[in-house]
């Protein structure tokens, strides 16, 4: 099995998972975050190499961050996660590659991800307000990043750190020639 067929499992497993812990049908979590029953079913049964814009209004959908998303399933807490266990994910759309860098099962209050951003690469998040608010910030380790938050825009270069909390429209843009690498640290909602 293919790297990509096997996130896209984890990725269903764990949406599949999420909308049943929280006793919601197709329909029901179709209605809150905006996305087609169809389009769930079809994600749920990993048929699909879903978006990153897709996977975040699900997440809001389901009350929880993004990176929650690409967690495994019922992981045995483990104090340390050895680089070549941490589970990445490419968006089709963008082509930035996300990695979920914390210790899978471990209960924490928030969640480190990687992520290299392409040369002129653009991702735009629509989702608002969520049920419980999620604190981000984001570490720019290597070039430059332009972040959106609402309609203020920060220029962010190497070293950088924007703070900001998800509850607007929120857009990432490499406006270079060059990959941006940055770290994204954000809280852990808890459970509805």
């Amino acid at each position: 099995m293919k790297e990509d067929d096997t996130i896209n499992q984890r990725i269903a497993q764990r949406v599949r998972e999420l909308r049943t812990a929280r006793g919601l049908s197709l329909e029901a979590l179709a209605a809150d975050c905006g996305v087609s029953r169809s389009m769930i079913s079809v994600i749920e049964r990993g048929e699909s190499s879903p978006t990153a814009v897709l996977l975040e209004k699900l997440a809001t959908g389901l009350g929880v961050t993004l990176a929650s998303l690409f967690d495994v399933p019922d992981a045995k807490p483990e104090p340390v996660a050895r680089r070549a266990d941490q589970p990445q994910w490419r968006d089709p759309a963008s082509g930035y590659l996300r990695r979920n860098v914390s210790p899978p099962g471990v209960a924490a209050p928030f969640q480190i991800v990687a992520v290299s951003l392409p040369a002129g690469a653009h991702v735009a998040y629509e989702t608002g307000a969520r049920e419980s608010r999620v604190h981000q910030q984001v570490w720019v380790l290597e070039g430059r990043v332009q972040v959106t938050v609402g309609g203020e825009q920060h220029r962010l270069d190497a070293g950088d750190c924007l703070a900001m909390t998800l509850d607007r429209p929120t857009g990432f843009h490499n406006p270079t020639t060059e990959p941006a690498r940055y770290a994204v640290v954000l809280t852990t909602p808890t459970t509805r």
